[in-house]
This record gives C-alpha cells, sequence and structure tokens, in this order.
C-alpha cells in the first residue's frame, strides 16, 4: 500500500493545518492532532479520486528526504498517510433532515458525511 507524506502545521491561535507536498492543493486542518490526521486520511481519498475522475495522473508519493529537502517544507512535521486502495467511490446525495440533528451533528463533528456514514455502518454492523 502507498503512503503519501502529509506535513502537519500549527500556528498559534489556528487549527492544525495538513497539507500533502505530492499533491498541491489537497489541504485540510483539524482542532486537534488527531482530527488533523483523520481528516488527513479523507482529504487524501477526496483528492486521489476527484484526480482519477478527471483522468488527471496520479504521481507516486516521494520519499521523506526530498519533501524535507524542500526550506518550506521544514517547519512541518511528516506523517504518512496511506493511499486507499478499493475504496468505494463516494456518491453525493441530497439529505434532508431536521435543523435541530443537523445542529446536533455539527456540535460533536466538522464533518457531516463522515459522522453521517460512520453512524450508518455502527447502524448496519451485523445487518447482512
Amino acid at each position: 500500500m502507498a503512503h503519501y507524506i502529509a506535513l502537519v502545521h500549527k500556528d498559534p491561535k489556528s487549527d492544525f493545518g495538513v497539507s500533502f507536498p505530492d499533491l498541491p492543493g489537497c489541504i485540510t486542518a483539524g482542532r486537534t492532532i488527531q482530527e488533523a490526521l483523520e481528516m488527513a486520511k479523507e482529504a487524501l481519498a477526496g483528492h486521489l479520486e476527484a484526480m482519477a475522475r478527471d483522468g488527471d495522473p496520479i504521481p507516486e508519493p516521494s520519499n521523506i528526504d526530498a519533501i524535507m529537502e524542500d526550506p518550506e517544507n521544514r517547519d512541518g512535521v511528516a506523517v504518512l498517510v496511506p493511499a486507499p486502495h478499493g475504496r468505494d467511490r463516494a456518491v453525493r446525495l441530497n439529505v434532508t433532515l431536521p435543523e435541530s440533528l443537523v445542529k446536533r451533528i455539527d456540535e460533536v463533528s466538522r464533518n457531516r458525511s463522515r459522522f453521517l456514514a460512520e453512524a450508518a455502518e455502527q447502524k448496519l454492523a451485523g445487518v447482512r
């Protein structure tokens, strides 16, 4: 399984930001490091999926030495994020929910899609 290098950055008074030097424009953030790393997996999967859908070539992951040689990358903490393989294609849905439920979801999650997908997986666990 391929892994892409993500750089985690933290500025004062900001969330933890994550960027992928091999994939310009693939960025995300999280309030905590753990949330930022979870968002990084999702951002990477979505970015690679969009590139494939658009017919763009998917670059091979660079090695850590090549990434850290760039002075602009030296202030980030490098982490490996696994590239998805065999992942289901994401499907866009239009869902109608009570406003109060949406507010409750937003209180506990910054990503509604991920929250709803995880809730559905939990509900469907064991149901076949």
